[in-house]
């Protein structure tokens, strides 16, 4: 019975080697645990966020997919012909249910499974993960429409081309997991290989922490051709330490920091140009005001990869660069990479 709380994975460098792995590609899309008992279903998101009635058309098509009663892992992706689409994800979570019908039928969602953990009444969560996989694959059909069957390798050196060859079409890297590895909720038990690069990006703001007396996020920018500084994502994940020296560090850059600053007049276009002031569409209420500083420094940051001119996750703070100047950080040095054909794995 929901809510069941998905496996995760701990990070590594590269694609792990050894007997008993088996290998997946790690799709960038909403986590999803989908039970089903008979006309009944629900999906759950891995924060126990209830998902259903975001996704009232994918609701329908797993009625008609799926066995009368079970429990499956996957993952809510979009599919368009460059790739997945996490932007156009996010604008599903709508709280206006005409808002949805419309989204559901212009940007209709498709479901990609993984993991099995209960069928009929019988729960497989102590049942080794080859066993499920072998099950999952037993209630699936390639004729299904938008739900469909992650593929699965033994061969590292296949994982590696996948973690190459579909960056481009919006996959976050690859998962590896143990072939007798139970279905463990909430613990980090498998693997993610995640893709990494690094940027320098002009430091043009910041947020307070949540404690109110330190930095919880920098706020980062690039110029484009036309020399517009855009604001491209955040970078976090600062030890409590760090988070007070910056405190400090930042002090002389917030003064007059709105004379001249390029997004002085953020609110005025804000549907127009990525600003560092929209919602949170995740934490709805979250407070996401922030402090300008003068675009005077420039930090280098370590990303994963690039969606929208945006980096798609936050990015992590490496070093600050004293010998760059904010003109220089410029979107042409990211590796964006070219989107990979999808058909391979989302047959028509």
């Amino acid at each position: 019975m929901p809510p069941v709380k998905p496996m995760l994975a701990k990070a590594v460098h590269e694609v792990p080697h050894g007997p008993g792995l088996s290998y997946e590609p790690k799709w960038d899309g909403f986590r999803c645990v989908v039970f089903r008992d008979g006309a009944e279903i629900e999906l759950g998101s891995r924060n126990d966020r209830p998902l259903t009635r975001y996704f009232p058309e994918l609701a329908e098509l797993l009625l008609a997919a799926l066995p009368d009663k079970c429990v499956v892992d996957g993952e809510v992706v979009i599919v368009t012909e460059s790739g997945l689409d996490f932007e156009s994800l996010q604008l599903r979570l709508h709280p206006a249910a005409s808002r949805v019908r419309k989204l559901a039928a212009e940007t209709p969602a498709s479901f990609v499974a993984f993991d099995l953990l209960a069928l009929g009444d019988e729960s497989l969560m102590d049942t080794p993960f080859a066993e499920r996989r072998r099950r999952l694959e037993g209630i699936l059909s390639d004729s299904l429409g938008r739900v469909h069957l992650t593929p699965v390798t033994a061969d590292p050196k296949v994982a590696e081309d996948w973690f190459t060859r579909f960056e481009g079409a919006g996959f976050d890297g690859v998962m590896a997991k143990p072939t007798d590895l139970p279905y463990e909720p909430d613990k980090r038990v498998m693997w993610k290989v995640k893709h990494e690069r690094t940027a320098d990006c002009v430091v043009a703001g910041f947020r307070w922490h949540k404690d109110g007396e330190s930095v919880g996020s920098l706020l980062l920018g690039l110029f484009d051709d036309d020399g517009v500084m855009h604001h491209v994502g955040v970078a976090t994940s600062f030890t409590a330490a760090r988070r007070r020296e910056l405190v400090d560090e930042l002090a002389p850059l917030r003064e007059n920091a709105l004379e001249g600053h390029p997004w002085r007049s953020w609110a005025e276009y804000r549907t127009e140009m990525r600003t560092p002031g929209a919602y949170s569409r995740w934490a709805v209420g979250k407070d996401l005001s922030w402090e300008p500083l003068r675009p005077e420094w420039v930090a280098e940051v370590r990303y994963e990869h690039v969606q929208g001119g945006r980096f798609r996750h936050g990015s992590r703070l490496v070093r600050f660069r004293p010998d760059r100047t904010p003109e220089s950080c410029t979107y042409a040095q990211l590796d964006q990479v070219a989107p990979a054909e999808l058909k391979t794995l989302f047959p028509e």
